[in-house]
């Protein structure tokens, strides 16, 4: 068994420094309890709100130390759920796309950990100013919603604020990390672990559906693009500065560059996209992965995917990539 120490695996006492993204109808209970037992931190995707479906994957992960992640903006609406969440004694409760302030003392009182997801300076600045225990730096690459920064660049420059104004806070890579390549390089700038969704939302677990999972292992890197198009369908009223990144199917060369007419269009379409996700239709709905489909070749237990990440990285940084050094 490999060992890959860092700050976040003291911190937080896991063994690896690989925590699961929180994915929205993807990241249930078995998929986070399966990371959790392999060593890293797995996260339930609290989505949109669902008290329901919360219950039943925080009963599927059992006995599993797990957190959970939501939707910030859409929690507002309904912050009963993180109430009721607590009560099940997360490890760590993560918070995206939205100002945490409502929601900070609740999770501090818990005893759960404040993970704030950020996806520029000034989202990392303000995580540091309602003193987050650990902060995602996401990059563009990721699959699901973000912005524009990319990982590269974007991880660095928080290290480097967060060294010099918080060097206490834990600080986490995401967006196009799927192998034990981007683990090593995101310690290399100065990350303390990552955030994985895309290569976990390719894996036995998570509840994606098997034409979806298809879709995944045949796509690149290129497959992919940012737009508004699902939310538009879905009607959801998403921040404008997130967009999403999903697969280029059928249903995205369709409509995107046609925001307005689909918007014109929802309450045809929206049905529409709602059947074709719950039958797991990969060209009529949104397929949620990122730029990192092209490092995956096939569907795994997460166990093996989280092994194979760290036993990767440890011969990257043993050998220190593969450079001469003279």
């Amino acid at each position: 068994m490999a060992i890959l120490t860092t700050r976040l695996t003291r911190v937080l006492n896991i063994r690896y420094p690989i925590v699961s993204a929180p994915m929205a109808f993807a990241g249930g209970g078995a998929l986070a309890a399966a990371v959790s037992r392999a060593g890293g931190l797995g996260l339930i995707g609290g989505g949109y709100g669902d008290a329901g479906w919360l219950k039943e994957q925080f009963n599927a992960a059992g006995d599993a130390r797990v957190g959970v992640g939501f939707i910030t903006w859409s929690l507002r609406k309904s912050p009963s759920l993180l109430t009721d969440v607590l009560k099940r004694r997360p490890a760590a409760v993560m918070l995206s796309f939205g100002d945490p302030r409502p929601f900070v003392d609740e999770i501090r009182a818990a005893g759960a950990a404040l993970i704030c997801q950020c996806q520029d300076m000034h989202h990392v600045k303000d995580a540091l100013l309602v003193g987050a225990d650990v902060v995602v730096a996401q990059g563009a690459e990721a699959g699901g919603h973000g912005a524009s920064r990319a990982t590269l660049t974007l991880l660095p420059e928080a290290a480097d604020f967060i060294a010099a104004r918080a060097p206490a806070t834990l600080l986490l890579a995401a967006g196009g990390i799927a192998d034990g390549r981007g683990l090593a390089a995101a310690l290399m700038l100065g990350g303390d672990g990552v955030l994985v969704g895309t290569r976990l939302w390719a894996s036995n677990e998570a509840l994606v559906k098997e034409r979806h999972h298809a879709a995944i292992v045949a796509s690149s890197g290129d497959d992919t693009l940012r737009t508004r198009v699902p939310d538009i369908a879905r009607q959801l009223a998403w921040p404008k500065e997130f967009t999403a990144r999903i697969h280029r199917n059928a249903f995205a060369d369709r409509w995107h560059g046609r925001e307005q007419e689909l918007e014109r269009s929802a309450a045809i379409e929206g049905p529409r996209y709602a059947l074709a996700f719950t039958e797991g239709d990969p060209d009529n709905t949104g397929v949620w992965f990122g730029e990192a489909a092209g490092l995956i070749h096939a569907i795994e237990p997460a166990a093996a995917i989280v092994e194979r990440m760290v036993t990767e990285a440890r011969l990257r940084l043993e050998s220190y990539g593969g450079a001469a050094l003279a």
